[in-house]
Parts: C-alpha cells; structure tokens; sequence
C-alpha cells in the first residue's frame, strides 16, 4: 500500500473512539494488519475485550469510516483475540493520555 494511502486510512482509524475509554483505536493498538489490494482493504483487529458490548458499533464505525477513504470500495474486518489485546500495544501518546506514562 502507497504511504498517502496508509496515511490517510490511519488519520481515519483515529477518528474512531472506544466510547468507555478515551483513546482512538488506532493508538489503543486495536488494528493489527492493513492490507488494501485494487481499492479492497482488509484489516485485521481486537476489541480491548471479547464480550466488548459495543463491539457491532466500533466495527461498524471502523467500516464506515474506511469506506470514507477516496480509493477504498471495499473494507473487510477480520475481528481477532489473538494476540490478546493488553496495555503494551498502545502507543506513547495513548498511554500518556491515560496516565500509564
């Protein structure tokens, strides 16, 4: 994938919150792999939990954001628990917003 498209699949993911924590699911280190092939994005990615309640609207949002993105016609989550999501897979910024840091 060319990095402008990278970029700006990236800027969209973070605009995506988890509404109970107050990190995008970019930094929060819920995406795993992109890969976007003729405009078809697959992306691979964790919920913080597996009994997440909310987890439809986060994937739907995840979607309708990424389907935002000029270039991308097609986007295929792959909802995954493992790796288990933990605290070191979020970034600095993250982790400094939540007080880890």
């Amino acid at each position: 994938m060319d990095q402008l498209l990278e970029t700006k699949i990236i800027n969209e993911l973070k605009t995506v919150y988890d509404p109970e924590i107050p990190v995008n699911v970019y930094d929060l280190g819920l995406i795993y792999n992109l890969k976007e092939n003729a405009g078809v994005l697959d992306v691979e990615m964790t919920l913080t939990a597996p009994g997440c309640p909310i987890a439809d609207q986060i994937l739907d949002e995840v979607r309708m954001k990424l389907e935002s993105v000029p270039g991308i016609h097609q986007v295929n989550i792959n909802l995954v628990f493992e790796p288990e999501w933990n605290q070191d897979m979020m970034s600095e910024e993250a982790k400094m917003d939540l007080g880890f840091l």
